[in-house]
């Protein structure tokens, strides 16, 4: 059994030793990184799953960008603790992220990954989106109203 919460700010250290844990040391020097520097996420699109124990087991965060002049969510990152993958917790973790979104009116999310995972929750490949380099086109995926949206992936504010 597992609570799926708002990730509070006392639960900070906690993510990011998982996020530490299931992600290569040099994670913050990926481009989507940049795209986060001195943004903070999306208030309530954070969320941790804990078990019956209390544990972490999985995390999503979700933060603005602009696409073109557009809006949009980036997701990401998400993590699962190793003990807890396959059970089902990203997915359940993604599907309540995007609830969220939608409820806040959020009108599309992009992510970086793989089609054939991120495919399931509907997403798909975005045309004519460039995240900064060097990130494959083909892992430049969308879910939501992206009709005419295209253009440059820039940090919220900039």
């Amino acid at each position: 059994m597992v609570d799926i919460a708002k990730e509070q700010p006392n639960d900070w250290w906690e993510v990011e030793a998982l996020f530490d844990l299931c992600f290569a040391p040099g994670r913050t020097a990926l481009s989507s990184y940049r795209l986060r520097d001195g943004v903070p996420p999306v208030e309530g699109l954070c969320l941790i799953a804990r078990d019956d124990y209390g544990a972490i087991g999985g995390a999503i965060r979700f933060w603005p960008v602009r696409v073109g002049p557009k809006e949009a969510l980036l997701l990401g990152p998400i993590a699962v603790h190793p003990t807890r993958q396959g059970e089902g917790l990203g997915g359940l973790l993604i599907r309540e992220g995007l609830r969220r979104a939608d409820a806040l009116h959020w009108p599309r999310t992009m992510l970086v990954g793989d089609a054939p995972y991120y495919s399931r929750f509907g997403f798909h490949r975005l045309e004519g989106v460039e995240m900064p380099p060097p990130t494959n086109p083909a892992r430049i995926l969308g879910v939501g109203d992206w009709s005419g949206v295209t253009g440059k992936v820039t940090r919220w504010g900039a």
